[in-house]
């Protein structure tokens, strides 16, 4: 008996690792939509309107202090056109930081892109909104408004979330639906945006549930928690396997 247990673990041991490794791995994003714009967040991520401006983050508290999504719409004024926003995010951006330091950004790159049939100016700049973080800006405009989303990176954490950045771009869309604008036309978009200078729990979710429209969509994702109960399947099945074959024999 014990040989022929020994057979049937030989014989399918492999085979159901296999089917394991092989079955796609799954794990909810969230497709977020609001006046303005859409696109799909990593897992695990949530919106909250502060103020003006849309704030994103994770909501695992151990990832809410490494990246943050800005979103602000402004009605078009005279400071809102491609070619303006391009020449601002060309330059260096000087500020003083809470504990009261200045600092000078250093920007990476200023392009025009073309984002699902929109063009949108987009720049990289370190340190420009928070100091030790990268901020990818991307604006542009749309009819009667000027938009802007803000995406900020621990300069430590930036590899790690670069994909996930990459594809919340490749989603992107934007548009105009009536109302949901509740900044005027004066001013610079980049200087009216109230973009938080220090991250924090308590700062950028005071304890308010998430608002805005998240759809819920499934997403391939290589790192899941999943692959246990794969790996628990394959052993049950091997289980099976040996009591089918006892009984048989």
């Amino acid at each position: 008996m014990l040989h022929q247990i020994t057979k049937v673990l030989r014989k399918w041991t492999f085979p159901c690792l296999l089917f394991a490794v092989a079955l796609p791995l799954e794990s909810h994003a969230a497709r977020f939509a609001n006046q303005f714009t859409e696109f799909e967040l990593p897992p695990q991520w949530q919106c909250n309107l502060e103020g003006a401006e849309w704030v994103c983050q994770s909501v695992e508290d151990t990832k809410k202090r490494d990246a943050i999504i800005v979103l602000a719409a402004k009605l078009k004024g005279d400071q809102d056109s491609l070619d303006q926003y391009l020449e601002y995010l060309k330059a260096a951006k000087t500020y003083t930081s809470i504990q009261g330091r200045p600092v000078k950004s250093e920007p990476k790159y200023a392009k025009t892109v073309n984002l699902n049939n929109q063009a949108w100016v987009d720049a990289l700049h370190l340190e420009s909104e928070i100091p030790g973080f990268y901020t990818r800006y991307l604006a542009t405009v749309k009819e009667d408004i000027g938009v802007l989303v803000t995406y900020s990176i621990n300069k430590a954490k930036y590899q790690n979330y670069l994909d996930d950045f990459e594809n919340m771009i490749k989603t992107l869309k934007v548009f105009r639906k009536p109302g949901g604008i509740n900044t005027g036309t004066a001013g610079n978009i980049f200087e009216t945006a109230n973009i938080p200078t220090h991250i924090s729990e308590n700062t950028v979710f005071p304890g308010a549930a998430p608002r805005g429209g998240s759809e819920d969509v499934v997403v391939k994702k290589k790192d899941d928690d999943s692959t246990f109960y794969i790996l628990v399947g394959a052993i049950a099945l091997i289980g099976f396997l040996i009591w089918r074959k006892r009984r048989q024999g």
